[in-house]
């Protein structure tokens, strides 16, 4: 197996996932860009999770998707992801609804019961079995909900007098996506973090679920009871979402180069990355995984 490990403070580019796995008894795996492109899932990808399950490694699959885990799962299945090659299946949509139907904090408590919801048809799961009352107008909500732009085609623009109409009302937003953009069939999407993060930027508040906020992984280290935080990492192809995610919860990264970053780093699918193309990557993210892949294979 080729490998370019480069001095102290600097990426180690490994070409396969397989001289990692000594380190690992479980891996908190991203799906969208990892595991598959919301399309087809990765034949590589399947090859290294056969590989993991054959040694008994301990897999949590961690999605910023916003929608329920089991819809997620379902997909995941119907694309070749078999249940046999994963422990647990957790969703930033999940950790939302969770949070909306249990009320744990006191910003949920006072959030009202009045929601506007901003998605796509293809979301509405989220909705089901909660006590909301949803609303057509934003004038008659107390907060909105946030999955995600409507149109793959769409832009922040498409939005911005929704969002300002929303600002100026001072609704809280809850973002059940922290994901700025998504590659499907390998074209860039907005998702619903771009539009949070554009409602920020209006000055109104955002409560956000997913990577790479702490509160999600400490369900993934649920699932994992016996393995000790040394011996998990979590593999992902964002430096934003996946790397923070898993530096802000105390466990190791493994960047997948060939998903969101792909471009900025000049590569195409399965290329190993220019090290030194990586080090500055990583510094203008102040980001630092133990290792970087091409794709997830073995």
């Amino acid at each position: 197996m080729s490998q370019t490990e480069t001095t102290a403070g600097r990426p180690v580019v490994l070409d396969g996932f397989a001289s990692l796995a000594e380190r690992y008894d479980a891996l908190i795996c991203d799906l969208w860009g990892v595991l598959h492109d919301g399309v087809v899932a990765f034949p590589h990808a399947l090859d290294c999770l056969e590989q993991l399950h054959s040694r008994g490694t301990r897999i949590v699959i961690l999605s910023n998707a916003p929608r329920r885990a089991a819809e997620v799962e379902a997909r995941m299945n119907e694309l070749g992801i078999a249940p046999r090659f994963y422990d647990k299946v957790q969703s930033s949509g999940e950790d939302t609804w969770q949070h909306l139907a249990k009320r744990p904090d006191a910003f949920y408590r006072d959030l009202g019961r009045r929601c506007f919801h901003f998605g796509p048809d293809r979301d509405r799961g989220m909705r089901e079995g909660l006590d909301l009352d949803f609303v057509e107008e934003l004038e008659a909500a107390d907060f909105v909900l946030n999955t995600g732009a409507h149109m793959a085609e769409d832009t922040i623009d498409t939005y911005g007098k929704e969002l300002e109409a929303a600002a100026a009302l001072g609704l809280p937003m809850i973002c059940a996506n922290p994901d700025l953009e998504v590659i499907r069939g390998g074209n860039r999407e907005i998702c619903a973090g771009a539009l949070a993060a554009h409602y920020e930027a209006l000055g109104a508040p955002v409560r956000y679920h997913g990577k790479p906020h702490r509160s999600i992984y400490e369900t993934c280290f649920a699932a994992l009871p016996d393995v000790p935080r040394e011996r998990i990492a979590a593999v992902g192809d964002s430096l934003r979402t996946d790397i923070a995610g898993a530096q802000g919860a105390g466990i190791d990264g493994v960047l997948v180069a060939g998903g969101i970053h792909a471009e900025s780093l000049g590569i195409r699918e399965g290329d190993m990355p220019d090290a030194e193309k990586l080090a500055r990557l990583f510094a203008a993210d102040e980001q630092q995984p133990v290792a970087t892949l091409p794709v997830f294979r073995w």
